[in-house]
Parts: structure tokens; sequence; C-alpha cells
């Protein structure tokens, strides 16, 4: 396929740090004139209406609210190189990329700064190779993975790996991890990109891979936006099945729950096909509430009738846990096929601890499957809590202790009541991490997402988002105080300060890279990691000549 022209050449690379004017001049101050954004020679568009500057100051999240200068909807990959090269030859204006805006802390903002919605850039082509392994999607990082997996299986592909909600945008998903059921298998999304378009805080134009400006290409997966802008990404796709068997089992006992997840996830490890394609699992209380009890698990009304509780030890704690697993398959042509698969399922079920009579299956296209999540999305849309505050909290923990944090952090908090949403607790494999990527994880070679994910009506219904975030920052302190270690995963920094204990020894290599490709500081301002610098020496930006 072939590439869009580049912008304009770079010129010298960059200067040593000590030798950055980092001294404004007494004329730079103030935001720039709308007269001067409105005349930026892009082809796509400049807003600062009222409702595109609220638009800009929104996210999913819906607790922080940082009004932008204004509003930019690129066209081509080369406006989002002239709007930064723009905001580099201002004193202060910062840069956001904006996707689909579900961010959760304001990560996507820019506070007087430019908000790219790069929901404007838009693209997907499909290629098949010869060979599986040479299959690939390419899409605009402005995409969502819906589109992207419609455009996909219409040719019999798609992604190997999902994040478990698809209306979420290429980019922005990359510049996180994008995590999932099929992580355990297939890695994270980012373990499955293979080359990426990118406009660098300098303003340069680069194409990278494992294999060409490799440094850039590993530093901009789970990156966190600080480095550059994702224009367009190549992401490896594969013979995609028809459908799958998805199923729900009931534990009461969370050490069972944790056995056999990593006993699933293992038969996986070397490549396997005989194990589950998808392994989720999360925490619920032990009542019938449909949304944080155990009547979430049945898939039917059916299923909600022959849901016996009384086979629910009168021992059992506070909490149940569900291990919700799908095993794809193509429809079959001959009975002795779902013979077949029916036994390889039922076989794996022999062997797992969950309470017998409390399982629930049922068969969906692989469409559905993957975007189940909207589902719920349209029914919270409809009862205003989408629109909530979302002060969700994911964190990654090591293996060895998450006995440790179920025993801290949901046994002995007010979770023991449920947040109103799911709360998840699922291993994956570090091996199927490309440990050159930007993301942080735990060490071990197992580890657990567990995440929080709040949903409430909004207030005065629901609680106000403070007291939440609160929550929160209990919840965290709890855990430090006891010693158990995590990453928070889609970290919200407060501080540069809080992110030396985040990165750890690969902090100072972080530093390095936003010295090499974002010198000023234009980028993500709304992670709060580093503040923009003020330079007129222009060796630190592309040429505008």
């Amino acid at each position: 396929m072939g590439l869009e022209p580049p912008p304009p050449s770079p010129l010298s690379s960059c200067s040593p740090l000590s030798s950055m004017n980092v001294n404004p001049s007494p004329m730079d101050s103030g935001l720039p004139p709308k007269s001067s954004l409105q005349n930026l020679n892009i082809e796509g568009s400049v807003s600062f209406s009222p409702s595109d500057l609220a638009f800009g100051a929104s996210d999913f999240g819906n607790f922080i609210h940082h009004q932008p200068h204004a509003v930019l909807r690129p066209s081509t990959a080369s406006d989002v190189a002239s709007t930064v090269i723009y905001a580099a030859e201002t004193p202060s204006l910062t840069i956001a990329a904006r996707g689909n805006g579900h961010s959760i802390a304001g990560q996507a903002q820019a506070r007087d700064g430019l908000v790219l919605d790069m929901r404007s850039l838009r693209g997907i082509e499909v290629c098949i190779g010869p060979e599986e392994s040479t299959s690939y999607v390419e899409a605009r990082g402005g995409e969502l993975w819906i589109d992207v997996l419609e455009a996909c299986l219409k040719q019999g592909y798609a992604p190997p790996s999902w994040p478990d909600y698809l209306y979420l945008t290429v980019g922005g998903t990359l510049q996180n991890a994008g995590v999932g059921g099929q992580s355990f298998k297939y890695g994270p999304v980012i373990s499955n990109v293979l080359q990426l378009e990118v406009v660098t805080g300098r303003g340069e134009f680069r194409t990278c891979s494992p294999s060409s400006n490799e440094e850039l290409f590993f530093a901009m997966l789970g990156g966190l936006g600080q480095f550059g802008i994702i224009t367009k990404a190549r992401i490896l796709i594969v013979k995609a099945p028809q459908k799958v068997r998805w199923i729900r089992m009931v534990y009461a006992e969370v050490a069972l729950f944790i056995r056999d997840q990593e006993f699933l996830i293992n038969l996986q490890a070397d490549g396997g096909n005989d194990g589950f394609d998808y392994i989720e699992g999360f925490v619920m209380c032990n009542n019938d509430d449909p949304v944080n009890g155990w009547g979430q698990v049945p898939f039917t009304l059916s299923d909600a009738e022959r849901f016996d509780p009384t086979l629910i030890s009168k021992t059992s704690g506070p909490f149940l846990y569900c291990l919700e697993v799908a095993k794809h398959y193509t429809c079959p042509r001959h009975v002795h096929v779902e013979d077949s698969m029916n036994e390889i399922i039922n076989g794996l079920q022999k062997s797992l601890g969950y309470i017998r009579g409390l399982s629930f299956s049922r068969d969906a296209g692989y469409m559905e499957f993957l975007d189940r999540v909207h589902a719920q999305e349209k029914i919270l849309r409809d009862l205003g809590m989408w629109q909530a505050p979302h002060p969700w909290l994911c964190l990654f923990v090591p293996r060895s202790q998450v006995l440790d944090l179920h025993d801290h952090m949901f046994l002995r908090t007010n979770l023991i009541n449920g947040v109103g949403g799911p709360m998840h607790m699922y291993p994956m494999l570090r091996s199927k991490w490309n440990g050159r990527a930007s993301i942080i994880t735990p060490e071990e070679d197992i580890f657990y997402l567990v995440s929080i994910l709040r949903s409430n009506f909004p207030p005065p219904l629901g609680p106000p988002a403070i007291k939440l975030l609160i929550e929160n920052e209990n919840l965290l302190e709890t855990l430090k105080s006891k010693h158990i270690s995590f990453k928070v995963y889609m970290p919200n920094f407060k501080s540069k300060e809080d992110c030396t204990p985040h990165f750890g020894a690969r902090w100072k290599k972080f530093i390095a890279l936003k010295e090499s490709y974002d010198p000023l500081h234009i980028l993500a301002p709304g992670q709060s990691i580093f503040s923009r610098r003020k330079s007129h020496d222009k060796r630190l930006i592309a040429d505008t000549a």
C-alpha cells in the first residue's frame, strides 16, 4: 500500500538538553490569535466553537474537564505534522490527540492547547498475503476497531487480539496496550502491530517497524502518546472463526478460580490449540443483584430461571467468581466436527473446580461476541449511566501477590458492596508481551489485570466523582501499606514525581526517548508527565521552509 507523501524533511537532530534555550522572549505570552490557526495550511478544519471546545474538554471518565484553545480535525498526516510544527513555534501550546474520548482521567485533554479529533483521519485497507503470516490490515489512527473488524471479516480475517470494547480508535488503543480475553494467547493488541506511521513531537513524519526506526516503534507502543501521534498502523490478521462457544462458570473459592485460570492459560503457552481462545474472570457479590451479584452470570432469562443459588455453599464468603471463556469454531458441515469440539470443551470443564450446576453457555457469531460490550453500552445509555463519572482503576498485579490483593482490596474494603460495574481479575503471560514496548508490567511470568470499573448514576442519584476518586486512592494506599506491588494500567499521574515508582528502572530511558522525539514536551499534556518547554531552537522541530 502506498504511503502518504511525508511532510518536509527535518533539520538536524536534537541538541543536548543543556544547550536548549528555555527562556522565552518578552513577546512570548498568552495564546496565539485565532486568525493564525484559521490560516494554518491544512486540509482539515479548525474550530473555536463553544460546543467543540466542550467536546475537547470531555472524556468517558467525565470528572476532569480542561478546555482547549481550539479543536482541529486533521484530514492527513501532513495536517498533523503542520499542527505540531505550528505549536512548536509558539511559547506554550500543547497538543492532545483525542480518539473516541474513552480516556478516564483527562489523558487526551490539553488545557489552553490544541485537541486533535483524530476520528477525522480514516481509512482501512485489508491485504491478504500468500501466507497467513503475511496478511495484515492497515488502519488510520482515527479508525474504530468495530470498523476494522467489519472490514476484515468481509475477507474472512481478523486481528487475533482485541480490546474488550471496540468503539475505541486504533491510535488511542496502541498508545496504551489494548488488553482483553485473547491477551493470554496472542498478547495485547500492541504485540500484533507490524508497522506504524507516526508524527513525532518534532513534527517529523516517520514510518517505523521492528526492523526500521525500531526505537521509535517500540517507544510508541504503550508510550502514552509522549513521543508521537499515530496516523496509521499495520496490524497482523489471521483467519477468523465464524462462531464461538461462550461459557460462564461460577466459583465459590478464589484459590480454585485462580488455579483454573492459570491452568487454562498455560495450555496455550506454547501455541497449542486444545484450550480456550478467550479467558477472562471477574469478581461479583454473593447475592442476586443483576449488576453486582451473580445475577449478571446467566445469558438468558431461561438461564436465570435455572440458576440455583442453593448450590452455593452457605459457608461461602461475600464474593463469588465467574470464569468466562470462549472456544472458536467454524460452522460444522459434519456432525463429528461439532462432537469433537464438544468433547474438547467437556474435557476441559471436567478438570475445573467450578460449582457443578452453575455453568452456562451459548453460541454466538464471532462479531457478536467481540462486540458484546456494546450491547451493555446501549442499556447504560438508556439509563443515563454511560454519561456518569467513571473513575476506573485498572492494575497489573504480579501473580505471587494476587491473593494478598484479593484479601486486602476486596474482602476488607467497601468493594464488598460492588461498584455498579465489572470487577475483573484474570491472568496474562508476560512472554506474550514485547519487553521493548513502553508499557510497564510486573516482572513475573504471570500477572493479573485487576480492574474496578465503577458505573453509577450521575449525581445526585449517584455518588459524586470525588467520593469515588478518594475510594480509589484509599485502595491504592492500602496496597502500598501492605507492600503489595502493582503497575497502573492507563495511569493518571498527578505530577512527574509520580512517574519514578511507576516506570522504575525504565524511567531514565523514558525521559531520553522524550528528549529525542518531543524535546519541547508538546504532546499528551493530559498525562501530567512533562511540562511544556519554551524554546526557539529551530533544530528541535522539523523544517518549516
